[in-house]
């Protein structure tokens, strides 16, 4: 029986500070979910039998359980990425978001399982296996941070950690219900994060709430002398400057995303998740909020998920050159250290991963750079120079997420053309680090939909500001999984 991990953080840390409740009810709490999750839906990659105790301080995050997503660095802990190449791997340090929650005295649950090394958009790359989505077990969370997305949907506690390169925080967060927040890149330090794409890779959160997603990361931010690419932040805090006030806000949506008449071979699915989505328009204009429908080329919009493919795969193949089983992981076998090598990362590495070495690679090779990967970064350029014009003109993109609720894991249709586009438009947030929240937004055949708000670089307070003001307009903080049965 819940008792206490639906609530916020701030309900929780009120109520310990009253003694109403102890740290060990809310651990304790936390594993017995753990537990009966595991069991159903497999969301784990590495289970903690007995988390840390910690005092309660005034720090909200104090004496509150949370997850890790287990391509983060945790001293001690297993931390695997949720690949056969690093079964074993227990760090010796920590990753700086880490520390900077250590420092809150927040407890690490659970380490949550993933597609392998971030790779993977359905959470059935990890391995450990499948992670169904706790809504109904026929269909996927979505990835790569499927773990994190699935344990704070059903409750196990009130925050986990994710990473994002392509929509892995923001699109799990969808098709659980939930809240999923990937600030402007650089905000949050990369150190102890595996690399997966590194211009692409940004830390951040899953939440119930808005509010909870700015006290985590306002806790994880800051400047940080390990990662050259973090920012000072310090003049920010994302927790305080919510207040709810969008007057005089302008957003728009892009009207080749969401015109349903884009779509001559719509599911029922779409036509519903689109409804839904032009509904929760209407409800924020009744309070005078301007959102203009935009009209973007269509053909610069279908470049996004090739750019990202060629991009994204080349800097894997890049940053993870170094799982030789040499340095760490379990050795591979051979006569020499070549076949070593070739043993460990044959036997280690899933098909899926394979297959994106191999056109990382391929992208990469001297005749081949100019055509592909030169090129995808031109393209990247030229999409983000288009946000950022239209992030002149408006504070916010406020756009439907994916083509409905979560997909089956049979579904076999071939999802092209303008879907696809409605699938993959995410991954803009990353080519720009552009700061990009996901909340829920409704239900679709009683699962749920969500919503997406992206603003420009470092205006993450406006964004998380205005996302708020439309939670606030709707009826889905904090809910509750009722399995689809």
């Amino acid at each position: 029986m819940m008792k206490y991990n639906y609530l916020t953080i701030e309900q929780l840390h009120q109520k310990l500070i009253n003694k109403e409740i102890s740290v060990e009810e809310l651990v304790n709490e936390s594993k017995q979910l753990a537990k009966d999750l595991q069991e159903k839906c497999n969301v784990f990659d590495y289970m903690i039998e007995n988390p840390e105790i910690k005092e309660v301080n005034d720090n909200l995050l104090s004496g509150i359980p949370y997850g890790v997503k287990a391509n983060y660095s945790t001293k001690g802990i297993l931390s695997t990425a949720s690949s056969n190449t690093l079964k074993d791997y227990v760090p010796f340090f920590d990753a700086t978001s880490i520390v900077n929650l250590n420092k809150a005295n927040a407890i690490i649950a659970q380490k949550t399982a993933m597609d392998e090394f971030g790779m993977g958009g359905t959470g059935t790359t990890a391995r450990t296996g499948i992670i169904k989505n706790p809504w109904d077990h026929t269909r996927m969370c979505a990835g790569s941070s499927a773990g994190s997305a699935a344990s704070v949907a059903y409750g196990v506690y009130p925050y986990a950690l994710g990473s994002d390169s392509g929509d892995s925080i923001r699109k799990p967060a969808a098709y659980c219900g939930v809240v999923g927040y990937k600030p402007t890149y650089g905000m949050i330090s990369r150190y102890g994060l595996f690399a997966y794409a590194s211009s692409l890779d940004h830390c951040g959160v899953f939440t119930r709430s808005v509010k909870d997603a700015a006290i985590v990361v306002d806790n994880m931010k800051g400047l940080d002398p390990k990662d050259m690419t973090t920012w000072d932040s310090s003049n920010i805090n994302l927790y305080e400057s919510i207040n709810g006030d969008i007057k005089n806000k302008k957003l728009c949506y892009i009207k080749e995303i969401c015109d349903i008449n884009n779509y001559p071979n719509a599911t029922d699915e779409l036509k519903k998740h689109l409804e839904n989505f032009h509904n929760v328009i209407d409800k924020v204009r009744k309070d005078n909020i301007i959102i203009d429908e935009i009209s973007v080329d269509e053909k610069l919009l279908a470049t996004v998920a090739s750019v990202y493919n060629i991009i994204a795969f080349a800097e894997a193949t890049s940053n993870m050159s170094n799982l030789t089983g040499i340095i760490f992981g379990p050795a591979g076998s051979g006569a020499s250290v070549t076949e070593q090598m070739k043993d460990h990362r044959t036997k280690g590495f899933s098909p899926l991963i394979k297959r994106r070495f191999v056109i990382g690679s391929y992208v990469l090779q001297r005749e081949n750079q100019d055509r592909y990967f030169k090129n995808a970064q031109r393209v990247r350029r030229l999409i983000v120079e288009k946000w950022k014009n239209i992030f002149k003109d408006y504070d916010a993109i406020i756009l439907p997420v994916s083509s409905g609720p979560a997909k089956k894991f049979d579904d076999k249709s071939i999802i092209d053309g303008p879907t696809k586009i409605l699938e993959e438009h995410l991954q803009i947030g990353n080519f720009g680090g552009f700061p990009s929240i996901t909340i829920p937004c409704g239900f679709v055949n009683d699962l749920p939909v969500g919503l997406n708000i992206t603003g420009n670089i470092f205006d993450d307070a406006n964004v998380l500001n205005i996302a708020y003001a439309i939670e606030s307009k709707m009826e889905y903080k904090n809910q509750i999984v009722k399995e689809v049965k």
